[in-house]
């Protein structure tokens, strides 16, 4: 176990848990055990009266708000299906909850999660969702440049292939913060957090 705390001011960030996208094929976990592992963290952070963040990411029906610049692989341009883009109903229904859309890959860019963040008094993030090397990993690489201390739920996220998941956990990941289980990080909570 590579987790060493949670700061007293710790909040959980939940990755574009939405209809368009858990219902996808992933790996190494499927979205269904991805979402059931964040509905845990979450009811542990709720219960702590820490932070849980809900962020989504949408488009406007033209994509006039995607990101622009050219690419080598072409994504988006096409319409989705309506409703895509709505939280699945088991994280939602908590009032409490900040909520954040983005219409790029990390959640601290573009919106106003790290103002969100910063007056609650966080210093800490614990990530989860989908994809892990795009919205997980974007999202960490920028709370890591902002300061914040970043602790990634491996086993609460999952991406298209089991390979570019592998890179992000055992490569990236070691150099933006600590990973751990859900299990292990919901056993350092119940520890720093009673």
């Amino acid at each position: 176990m590579s987790l060493t705390t949670l700061d007293p001011r710790t909040a959980l960030v939940v990755i574009d848990l939405q209809r368009g996208i858990v219902g996808a094929p992933t790996q190494p976990h499927s979205g269904a055990d991805v979402l059931a592992r964040s509905v845990r963290l979450a009811d542990a952070f709720r219960a702590r009266d820490l932070p849980v963040v809900l962020v989504r990411v949408s488009f406007a029906a033209d994509f006039s708000d995607a990101v622009p610049g050219r690419t080598e692989q072409q994504g988006g341009g096409a319409a989705f299906p309506e409703g895509w883009d709505v939280l699945v109903d088991d994280l939602t229904g908590h009032d409490g909850d900040i909520r954040v859309t983005k219409h790029n890959w990390s959640a601290l860019f573009g919106t106003d999660l790290d103002v969100q963040l910063r007056r609650r008094g966080v210093t800490q993030v614990v990530l989860t969702g989908i994809a892990t090397s795009i919205g997980v990993e974007s999202t960490a690489r920028d709370a890591y440049a902002m300061g914040y201390n970043v602790t990634l739920a491996t086993d609460a996220m999952a991406d298209r292939d089991a390979q570019t998941h592998a890179h992000s956990v055992e490569k990236i990941f070691p150099k933006l913060g600590e990973t751990g289980t859900t299990e292990e990080i919901l056993e350092l909570l119940a520890k720093t957090h009673g």
